[in-house]
This record gives structure tokens, sequence and C-alpha cells, in this order.
């Protein structure tokens, strides 16, 4: 854990010990049930860390404890981090988001939509207009994901190996992003939100636009700087009495089973060519915290400015054409986070209708997730910070996000 961590009591930032106390108590019972191994819980106020709480297992097999330093797989939280690695370079006049992919990645020249068919024999048409930066940054590119068993084109991805964190073939993110090319967009860029492995896309621009592999760039420009010891591509063998073990959830049994294991066989102990700034990242609470807390504080974290609080309050605002919310744009029904009442920024989901949300929350709420149920939400208005952490595929299957913010939004005093 980073020495510099700042740690409150609740009451310190206007929330109730006794109301936080919930957290683990409620997230416990889903431990005790056999629904989840283990679950770590985390909120900070006015910069301060309020409750940081452990339940239960990082390897339910090995019978070890959850603890505070576990490292976690946060894929799909990975792609906030990539986001800003984008609009870092963004500040240094790099490129517009207006700019067109393909004058980055040539083959991107060659986009077509789909129009008709099987995922065996298909009829496409040019697209409307090209695809530009910031359509990957919203998922509005057209691009989508293998795993949805939504469409045609998602077949087409897993025939061809493209399946996110999981890409294999010995593909790099240059090799992947010209074997994406060739396959049909679901949409003409724009018109529609998919979710997708657009952000895959948007770490290749960053090996592109710096000159450095996405490793060396996060490592260097993000990890560094912020004092995120922990986070990266790869779990270190000095690490692996860390991490955690992940899980999943058999939809037909509802036995939940080990899914990837959390010692020198599990796919993050080693080094893969295909480095996804979508899905990639293992991280610990803290790190991720520190990368929360920069982003709150509008881009600088302890004399460390990664962006500038413009770019910060830019990135935040719903992109969606037209003011739209997710739902309203949606062609994949599938999002890591609940899109009711809510846009898209660029990285992050965005609250615009509170009560449409039909949660606690506040307008400009900006989070995300990942696939093993992993969780954060940045709420400006109370200078909040929430994160949770579990290991658990999918996502869905229990209702953990939405139950942490109530709790989180019950305990505030002030």
């Amino acid at each position: 854990m980073n020495a510099k961590t700042p740690f409150t009591t609740p009451e310190d930032v206007g929330l109730s010990s006794t109301r936080l106390a919930r957290l683990p108590a409620h997230f416990g019972e889903y431990v005790k049930r056999g629904k989840l191994a283990g679950v770590s819980t985390l909120v900070s106020r006015a910069g301060k860390i309020a409750h940081f709480e452990t339940v239960g297992e990082r390897d339910r097999e090995n019978g070890l404890a959850m603890e505070k330093d576990t490292i976690f797989r946060i894929y799909s939280m990975s792609k906030p981090i990539t986001s800003v690695a984008l609009m870092m370079l963004y500040e240094e006049g790099r490129f517009q988001l207006s700019h067109e992919v393909a004058r980055y990645i040539p083959s991107f020249a060659n986009l077509k939509v789909w129009d008709g068919g099987t995922s065996d024999e298909y009829k496409t048409k040019p697209c409307e207009r090209p695809m530009t930066i910031r359509d990957l940054l919203t998922h509005t590119s057209g691009l989508t994901y293998g795993f949805m068993h939504a469409h045609p084109v998602d077949k087409i991805y897993r025939k061809r190996g493209i399946d996110g964190a999981a890409t294999a073939n010995g593909m790099n993110l240059e090799v992947f992003c010209d074997a994406l090319s060739e396959i049909p967009l679901l949409f003409s860029p724009g018109t529609q939100w998919s979710y997708s492995v657009a952000t895959d896309v948007c770490g290749r621009l960053v090996e592109i636009l710096s000159g450095q592999s996405l490793d060396v760039f996060f490592q260097s420009r993000i990890f560094d700087p912020l004092g995120m010891v922990d986070t990266g591509f790869v779990v270190p063998k000095d690490k692996l009495t860390r991490f955690a073990a992940n899980y999943e959830k058999d939809p037909r049994t509802r036995e939940v089973r080990l899914f990837d294991t959390s010692d020198e066989t599990s796919t993050y102990a080693s080094a893969k060519p295909f480095l996804s700034g979508g899905g990639g990242l293992v991280s610990t609470m803290v790190d991720y915290w520190r990368f929360c807390q920069m982003f709150l504080n509008g881009g600088e974290l302890e004399g460390v400015r990664l962006l500038s609080r413009k770019t910060v309050d830019y990135m935040t605002l719903n992109h969606l054409p037209g003011g739209k919310t997710m739902p309203e744009m949606d062609q994949s029904a599938f999002s890591e986070t609940g899109s009711e009442g809510t846009g898209f920024g660029l990285g992050f989901s965005v609250i615009i209708d509170e009560a449409d949300a039909q949660a606690v929350t506040s307008a400009g709420n900006h989070s995300w997730g990942g696939a093993a149920s992993t969780y954060f939400w940045i709420d400006p208005e109370e200078d909040l910070i929430g994160i949770l952490m579990t290991q658990l595929m999918p996502s869905r299957a229990y209702p953990l996000r939405p139950q942490m913010q109530q709790l989180v939004y019950g305990a505030i005093e002030d």
C-alpha cells in the first residue's frame, strides 16, 4: 500500500461509521451464502479514505483471506485509464477528437457497415461518415464485442479470434486493429451506442501517437507518477501471493466455480503480446483509488498533474448526440453499469438525470465497472469516491453495484 495514502474517520468527512458498517455486513452475507468468495469496499470523501474493509477470501480453494493489498483483475475498469492516456496526448496537441481514425490507422479507411446476411455470407454498405476518435471514446464507433452473442458480426469476431482482453492468436494491437478493419461495423459511426473493443483501438492510438508500447506509456506516464505500485498487465511472480482467484456463476446451475487461478497457471501470470487497454489490467483498491482521486481533483494528485481541470470537465460531459441517454442509442443492450438516466463521456458513463437513474446519486456522477463485478464511481458534487472489488463473472450475477451505492449514500450525514 502506498505510504502516502490518507485515512480518516467517517465522521471527519460527514459520514456515519455506524451506517458504513452496513457495507461489510451486507456483502458478508453474499460470502456466507457462497455467492462470492470475498469482497473489498472503499469509500473516500474530501480526499481521504473513510472506509476500507474486506470480507471473505481472495482464493476460496486455498483458504486465503481477502486482504487490503489483494490484486484484482479489473477488466473494463482499464478503459478509463486508457481514455485518460489518450487525452493526455490530446493535451499535447497530438490529435483532434474529430480526426478520422484512418488518419492514424490506415486500414480503417476501408471500413464498411453490415447490411444483412449471416456470419458466413453477408452484405455491406458504405459508412455514412468516417469513424472519428471521439466515436471510439464514446462507444459510438460501430464496433462490438464477440461475447455479446447478439448479432452475426459478434460471431465473426469470435471466428477471427477477436475477443477483447482474451484476444489470442499472438495478436498485438497493430495486428488486432488491422484484423478488426476487415469486419463490418454494426452501424455507421455516431448513429448508435454499442459497448465494444473501441477502447482497445484507443490503446493502439496511444502507441502510435506516443511512440511507446501501451504498457510502457502506462507505467512511465500514469502508474509511476501516481504511485500505482501494483497496477499493470501482468502479476509479477513475487506478487502472485496477493493475487485473487476469479470465479464464475453458472447460469443454469447457479453454482459459483473457479474460472481462473491465482497462481502461476493464471493467464495474468505471464506477459502476452496483446495489451488490452479495454480490459487487460490488474490493480488494487488503493492503486485504483489514487487514479480516481487524481480525476476527482481535476487531473492532479499530490503535485503530479496528468490532465487539466478543463479536460477532466470535458471528459465527463455527455457526448452522446443530441444529449441522448445510453438506452436511447443502445444497439447492444449491454453495458458494465446501469444505463437509465445515463449518458456517456470520454471513457466514463455519466449521470444526467438522477430521477431516471432510479437511484440516489448526483448529476455528473461518472463511473464504470469490470466483467468480474468490480466497480467504481466518482461523485464531484459530494466529493466522494466509491470502489468495490470482487472476482465474479458475469458482472450482473448480483446487484452489487447499486446496493453499494445505496449503502454509501445512506451514510452521508452532513
